[in-house]
């Protein structure tokens, strides 16, 4: 059953402060820190239809949190998964213009999932899911401010790179 988000906000976001603190710990870094609970966050929203396969949200949360701060401090970049769902409809172009369309949308994935996991998942629910950026900051625990820059920031870079790519 999936997860809506009234019950997302009572079962998951009360524990954004205990995420905090255990993040902060980690990294020793209360900037670090935010992001990685906004993409802890983030993660556990993606997974909302299987979390009453959890016996413990709180536990799984403290876990994804735990694992992505041992990450950062790792590699100090986070890494995340493909965009699988980007796509443009194909109807009544010749095989020459859907081939390069189709190419337009495989590097645009590709420069996509080279963006911070935080960017991808916010580019993924505004873009493609079409989610409100209320939505998003609701899901994330953080404000509609913070979304919008993170979006920004992803659209620009995307564009910043394909535009350098197809000069």
């Amino acid at each position: 059953m999936k997860m809506d988000i009234e019950t997302f906000k009572i079962t998951v976001l009360p524990l954004r402060e205990k995420l905090l603190n255990i993040s902060r710990r980690i990294t020793e870094d209360g900037v670090d820190a935010e992001d990685i609970v906004q993409e802890a966050l983030l993660k556990l929203w993606l997974i909302r239809d299987k979390l009453d396969r959890y016996l413990s949200v709180e536990a799984l949360a403290i876990q994804v949190t735990k694992n992505l701060s041992i990450d950062h401090m790792r590699t100090r970049h986070a890494g995340g998964p493909p965009l699988e769902t980007l796509s443009f409809d194909s109807g009544g172009r010749s095989p020459d213009e859907q081939l390069e369309q189709e190419d337009a949308v495989a590097c645009i994935r590709t420069l996509i999932n080279r963006l911070p996991l935080v960017q991808q998942a916010i580019i993924r629910m505004k873009d493609i899911e079409g989610y409100e950026l209320q939505e998003i900051a609701d899901i994330t625990g953080t404000q509609v401010e913070a979304v919008r820059v993170n979006l920004s920031r992803a659209r620009k870079k995307v564009r910043e790179q394909y535009m350098k790519l197809n000069r």
